[in-house]
């Protein structure tokens, strides 16, 4: 089985960006999940992965949830911290992967992870998992798929990422591969291979700033990732971004889903 290499701080440099310029999960799917896995005020859960905490934060906002958010990055952590004080939700916050998964985090209701399972070594995160999710708990994998993007900005991203960020290129190739075995299949393997999909379809209007953010969010194309090509690659960026959008503007379409896996 393929899996990506383990680097602790792969988002070092994308926090700001994060949470600024991705496109967050609509409240509506996190209640939908909440009401689905039969979440109460009160119970736990972890947010694995959970770069700027995000869904963590939505969850302990919208349903009261008791979260762990965890994450290697510690600007990530940073982020989190904030953005709980500002939503007034308290959040606990430790520095690990999926690694360090122990009995020390206590029994789980949820655990959520927004586009992070492909980081980790899934079957032996999903094992330990197991010994952690409460009965009629699940696991719950976030992801949101473009349906729409006019113009299509993706293409050029692709395209420049290939050619300066080679190395971290290949790996998102990867995991596009027919050699990549989906998340489905890793969890119909797993104990949690009952399975159900919520999605939610919405529209959005963005500009240049807005791609440009939402692509130094993304760990093939960071600031850090890119290093010394940094300049360059946001010059040729922005130039080809207006040559397919003369007037700044870009809509998109976005299916964002939650994939809940329960035990069999």
């Amino acid at each position: 089985m393929i899996t990506v290499p383990f680097e602790a701080r792969r988002f070092q440099s994308t926090a700001a960006y994060y949470l600024r310029y991705r496109i967050p999960y609509p409240d509506t799917l996190i209640t939908r999940v909440a009401e689905r896995s039969g979440l109460k005020a009160g119970g736990h859960v972890l947010d694995l992965g959970c770069g700027p905490g995000q869904l963590g934060i939505a969850f302990a906002r919208l349903q009261g949830a008791v979260v762990t958010a965890m994450d290697p990055e510690p600007e990530m952590l940073a982020a989190v911290e904030a953005g709980a004080k500002e939503a007034g939700v308290e959040i606990t916050v430790r520095q690990g992967s999926s690694y360090d998964l122990g009995p020390d985090i206590g029994k789980l209701h949820l655990c959520i992870m927004g586009r992070s399972f492909h980081w980790m070594d899934r079957p032996a995160t999903l094992a330990a998992l197991d010994k952690l999710i409460e009965p009629g708990g699940a696991v719950v994998l976030f992801h949101d798929k473009q349906v729409l993007a006019n113009p299509d900005w993706r293409s050029i991203v692709e395209k420049l990422a290939e050619t300066f960020s080679p190395e971290r290129h290949e790996e998102r190739l990867l995991r596009k591969s027919k050699a990549w075995a989906p998340h489905e299949a890793m969890l119909l393997a797993s104990p949690f291979c009952n399975l159900e999909r919520i999605g939610i379809v919405s529209e959005y209007q963005r500009d240049i700033e807005d791609i440009v953010g939402r692509v130094f969010s993304m760990s093939s194309t960071s600031p850090q990732a890119l290093g010394d090509k940094l300049a360059d690659f946001e010059a040729a960026l922005r130039a080809e971004l207006l040559e397919v959008a003369p007037d700044g503007k870009f809509t998109e379409i976005v299916e964002s889903t939650g994939l809940l896996a329960f035990r069999g």
